[in-house]
């Protein structure tokens, strides 16, 4: 019997969802204005939150509630590796670090890896279904916004390996609904879904702070060139 578990995720995350988008860098990005710096740093943040779930999910691929949503094609960390060696460059491993609130994010996936590894499945359906789901419009903000060359700096949003985006949503949403998991574990699920999205949140609003910053920066230089200017 269908536990609805995909609906019940989408409908249980709506709020979170909504508050995730109203972040400013994410507002900024969705109105087409990125700053490189700061992308790239996203992009390595990412990096480590991908390559902890890709690690711990297929640690516990034999697990009966993590079997049938073990999609390696689904995987980022690739991906990412080529977009950092793009902005950083080939040593582009001696250049990134996580972010604190990575920091934390990271932590929170070993944790619940260890304990209660069905909760594995709240961090893969908010990473995984939002990138499948607007990873294209995503892309092409990125690439005008950047003016990025073809091919390059935006492979995280490429699913070489799946055909078809929406079929294949359908496919991991079937195989979310006949998980053999109760109404507590749904419950826990939607959760830490929630959770997941408030780490992304804080990830973002590190990057609102890096924004503001270079914004700062600008307008000092602006202001500064402007007084020369003046005296002069």
């Amino acid at each position: 019997m269908s536990t609805n578990l995909a609906q019940r995720l989408r409908e249980g995350t709506t709020k979170s969802h909504s508050m995730a988008e109203n972040v400013s860098f994410v507002k900024s990005f969705l109105s087409g204005v990125v700053d490189k710096k700061s992308y790239r740093k996203l992009v390595a943040n990412l990096f480590f939150v991908y390559s902890a779930i890709e690690e711990e999910m297929k640690k516990n691929k034999d697990h009966y509630a993590i079997q049938s949503i073990y999609f390696p094609e689904l995987h980022r960390k690739s991906s990412l590796s080529k977009d950092l060696q793009y902005y950083y460059g080939p040593n582009w491993q001696q250049c990134v670090e996580p972010s604190l609130a990575t920091k934390n994010y990271v932590d929170r996936i070993r944790e619940i890896s260890n304990n209660q590894t069905e909760l594995l499945i709240s961090h893969a359906y908010t990473r995984y279904m939002g990138d499948l789901s607007g990873g294209q419009i995503l892309k092409k903000i990125a690439r005008n916004a950047m003016r990025l060359p073809d091919a390059q700096g935006t492979a995280f949003y490429d699913f070489s390996n799946i055909n078809d985006d929406n079929t294949f949503k359908k496919k991991y949403r079937d195989a979310l609904d006949n998980l053999s998991v109760n109404d507590i574990q749904i419950s826990q699920i939607i959760a830490e879904a929630n959770i997941a999205f408030n780490l992304n949140m804080k990830i973002f609003q590190e990057l609102d702070s890096s924004l503001i910053k270079i914004m700062i920066m600008l307008l000092s230089n602006t202001i500064s060139i402007f007084q020369k200017k003046t005296l002069s």
